[in-house]
């Protein structure tokens, strides 16, 4: 047992001053006040001016650490991209698929299954990025292999939820490329389903929100704007408050008077924080390869010889920093779109997301410029 004392604890919810966090086997026992810490605990103590937060949960994280996921769809390479978030506050990934080719996927399957099962890995499930998307905005990913789903898809990907029961599978689709029966039937399955890479009305939208379309992916890129006869996607993302949205607060992907404007309407407590990271994230890369052609590492930006941007070169704690600084959010806000609101999004708020009793020991220490001073990952 260890009490981790010294510390501001943000549960999720709320700042608590005062207060120690006990560790017991990989999982929150207690937050007791300090002068109340069990006298058999190891005291772990955390620097003055320090926070101590859940763990950050990246739902949308394609590599990092130089490693690309749909280059290296295996259990190490996963197991590389996961530790090298870590050092950004990371305990909790989805690794990511973008659009690629039936063995691809199965292989990313296989990877992501066997490393979720090893202790301490931090792997949450998978996430297929397409390729059941629009061929209208593919943004960076390849055309040859955006496809239409059919029975054999649905068959391996309803087949998923019961082999990683502990972990979810995340689903990026086109709404208007994929029916209303398929999508009940997925979403019936355990299948999370996010609207991306879509040029769907907003009618239509709102139909796959009553099928079980349950948020968005990178919400406004690879997306039609809002226009005032053709509200589309954005307007019914913004609009619905049973859904969630993912955004990239990095200022390239969306500008920040943009996702002021969104959380003014939606509210911070529906959006939760993905970083889109690619391999350069952790390294000093000036670039890397994908489908076969290079992207450059330029002032921020992850783009392709023409322009189009290639994934983010961000990780978690920049993005919540950004949060702070940049759109003028609370601490408390912007550590909750990190932890508990990708966490409820993907209905694992029973066990991550909170620094409350039962809950993984899911945690990322900050200092007072909210720079990572350590991470633990429970089970």
């Amino acid at each position: 047992m260890r009490a981790l004392t010294g510390a501001r604890l943000f549960t999720g919810e709320t700042m608590l001053d005062g207060v120690s966090l006990i560790v017991d086997g990989g999982r929150i026992a207690d937050l007791v006040p300090d002068d109340r810490v069990p006298v058999d605990a190891e005291i772990v103590r955390c620097p003055d001016g320090s926070t101590l937060a859940p763990g950050f949960i990246d739902a949308q994280a394609n590599g990092a650490g130089g490693v690309l996921f749909n280059d290296e769809p295996t259990e190490a390479a996963v197991l590389a991209i996961a530790e090298a978030l870590r050092r950004s506050g990371g305990t909790g990934l989805l690794p990511t698929l973008i659009t690629d080719d039936r063995a691809k996927m199965a292989g990313a399957a296989e990877a992501v299954i066997a490393a979720s099962r090893v202790p301490g890995s931090g792997v949450l499930g998978i996430h297929f990025e397409g390729p059941f998307i629009s061929p209208n905005r593919p943004g960076v990913h390849d055309p040859r292999y955006i496809r239409p789903l059919d029975e054999e898809d649905i068959v391996f990907l309803t087949g998923l939820p019961e082999r990683m029961p502990q972990g979810r599978v995340l689903l990026t689709i086109a709404p208007e490329e994929v029916g209303d029966g398929t999508i009940a039937r997925l979403a019936e399955a355990g299948i999370v389903l996010s609207a991306g890479h879509t040029i769907a009305s907003f009618e239509r939208t709102r139909e796959a929100v009553g099928q079980g379309l349950r948020g968005f992916t990178h919400l406004f890129n690879a997306m039609p704007p809002i226009a005032s006869r053709q509200p589309a996607v954005t307007t019914a993302a913004l609009t619905g408050r049973e859904t969630w949205c993912g955004i990239i607060v990095d200022g390239i992907h969306v500008h920040p008077a943009v996702l002021k404007m969104a959380l003014a309407a939606k509210g911070a407590d529906r959006f939760f924080l993905v970083t889109d990271a690619m391999p350069p994230v952790g390294t000093d890369a000036t670039g890397f390869e994908l489908y076969g052609q290079r992207i450059l590492r330029r002032d921020g930006r992850l783009v392709t010889e023409d322009g189009t941007l290639a994934g983010a070169d961000i990780d978690m704690v920049t993005a919540v920093r950004n949060c702070v600084h940049m759109l003028g959010l609370p601490l408390e806000d912007a550590l909750a779109m990190a932890s508990l609101r990708p966490a409820e999004f993907l209905r694992l708020d029973d066990r991550c997301g909170r620094l409350a009793p039962g809950y993984r020991a899911d945690l990322v220490l900050l200092g007072p410029d909210l720079e990572v001073l350590d991470t633990w990952v429970g089970s």
